[in-house]
């Protein structure tokens, strides 16, 4: 792949390679400099980085490392990282197929490297991992890295054990397979046409987990802080409000969609918003602007990922509403002091 191709992927990709390399006994820095990548890009979460560049330092990764099994490694990294993000998830949703349903898109996460798709077959549903780019739909160390993040998170966020009951890799049959055993168990099959997780068809009905106590004031996306409402809010109200916070994550939310989320038709809908003198363009902004501020206040979410929870394309989306919302940008919100007031601009 040249180094001046297209696409690009989001700092903490790369950040979890070059921990797995450390761990492993390389020299990031050295790697960061071989590869021609500013170390300041990493610093950032919303930052990007080249997907070729990416890809580049990747492959000396390995190499330098020695470790054909460093794709487990880098998406254990991957998985404890994201962590918060899906902890995110289980306030909103309440099993793992609302989960499936709203969980924003891996490109939308991670970059330009591929999709997760989920599939019914039989017994089972298939999670399948579908690269962008030719030339890494059977490199070992990403497709490993993608379904061993896959699925420790799914294991993770269910309140029942989620045990992977099969997996097919696009790469041929290593020699050695111990690593991957103790992943995702024996039954695994190699060369195959698709990289993916298999799981007992049940699952989707499982339960996700509830935290079960107040993680701190700064937690503001914790069930109880999401989901709060004053007594005095319309139950109608509160119910649209609860369903668009719910929908948000997996952008495109509709007046057509939040419709048919509360059982009713779009006219219904507009009628009742409009009696109580409402829309679903005003309940949208004011959820969004309220969500934002309280997931600013958490320093644990990176700027990109509030943008994927309240439904926005990308970041440069989020910070324009914000901007119109508040008068200044979310970095300059959260790194106010106290006392300090963002000023004038919020939209009527």
């Amino acid at each position: 792949m040249s180094l001046d191709s297209g696409g690009s992927v989001t700092a903490p990709c790369l950040n979890a390679v070059l921990q797995a390399a450390s761990a492993l006994g390389v020299d990031s820095a050295q790697l960061l400099r071989d590869a021609g990548i500013n170390k300041d890009l990493l610093r950032a979460p919303g930052e990007r980085i080249p997907l070729a560049r990416y890809l580049y330092a990747y492959r000396m990764a390995v190499e330098r490392s020695g470790d054909p099994d460093i794709g487990l490694c880098v998406g254990h990294v991957v998985y404890f990282s994201a962590m918060n993000l899906h902890l995110y998830m289980t306030t909103i949703c309440r099993n793992l197929k609302e989960y499936f349903n709203v969980i924003p898109s891996t490109i939308r996460i991670r970059g330009d490297t591929g999709r997760v798709l989920i599939r019914s077959q039989g017994d089972f549903i298939r999670l399948e991992w579908h690269p962008l780019n030719a030339e890494t739909a059977a490199w070992r160390p990403l497709v490993d890295e993608m379904l061993k993040s896959s699925a420790e998170i799914v294991n993770t966020i269910c309140a029942l054990p989620v045990p992977v009951r099969g997996a097919d890799f696009a790469y041929p049959a290593p020699d050695d397979t111990r690593a991957l055993t103790r992943a995702f168990g024996t039954n695994l099959k190699f060369g195959c046409e698709v990289s993916c997780l298999y799981f007992a068809r049940e699952v989707v009905r499982y339960p996700l987990i509830d935290v079960g106590f107040d993680p701190g004031g700064d937690f503001w996306a914790g069930a109880r802080s999401v989901f709060e409402q004053p007594d005095s809010v319309e139950p109608f109200l509160q119910d649209t409000r609860v369903a668009i916070r719910r929908a948000l994550p997996g952008g495109g939310l509709t007046i057509d969609s939040l419709a048919q989320e509360l059982g009713i038709s779009r006219r219904t809908l507009q009628r009742r918003l409009s009696a109580l003198g409402s829309s679903f363009k005003k309940i949208l902004q004011d959820v969004r602007e309220e969500q934002s501020r309280r997931y600013l206040d958490d320093p644990r979410l990176a700027v990109t990922e509030i943008a994927l929870l309240l439904g926005y394309s990308d970041q440069a989306s989020f910070s324009n509403a914000f901007k119109a919302w508040c008068g200044c940008a979310p970095t300059e919100y959260r790194h106010r002091a106290p006392g300090w007031s963002c000023g004038e601009g919020i939209l009527e």
